[in-house]
């Protein structure tokens, strides 16, 4: 028997980018360390040991996402409080399109994310630096 989609992940991603604000990796790059905003890495921590991550961006991996945002969670993080801005990034743009769609909805604002990704990012010449396992 064949797995029917009812909404697949190209649906989901582009439903998410027509009510996200999308910034292109030169609008990231004029955000980057300003006063009142906050970079949100998505990426799993072996992406960013592989990969290096950007100077300054929080690891928030996906999947603990709405547990941190949440000020009800057991796993809230004060930094979410801020009333920052947050611009949220994966390794290719799909992640941080429906990580944005979700922090907007639970009522995180303002929020956006890289067109792209960290691939953009690092592939743009933007800061990177390398990222090491913690023990």
């Amino acid at each position: 028997m064949a797995l029917t989609i009812k909404k697949g992940i190209k649906t989901l991603v582009a439903e998410a980018n027509a009510e996200i604000e999308t910034l292109s990796v030169d609008e990231a790059r004029k955000l980057h360390g300003q006063p009142g905003v906050t970079f949100i890495d998505l990426r799993d921590p072996r992406e960013l040991w592989r990969d290096g991550g950007m100077p300054g961006a929080i690891n928030v991996t996906r999947g603990m996402l709405e547990f941190w945002i949440d000020p009800e969670s057991p796993y809230f993080k004060d930094f979410f409080a801020s009333g920052n801005k947050f611009v949220f990034f994966c390794a290719g743009g799909m992640r941080s399109a429906l990580a944005a769609k979700t922090a907007q909805d639970m009522g995180l604002t303002p929020v956006a994310h890289i067109e792209g990704g960290f691939g953009a990012w690092k592939k743009a010449g933007a800061p990177v630096e390398p990222v090491e396992p913690k023990h």
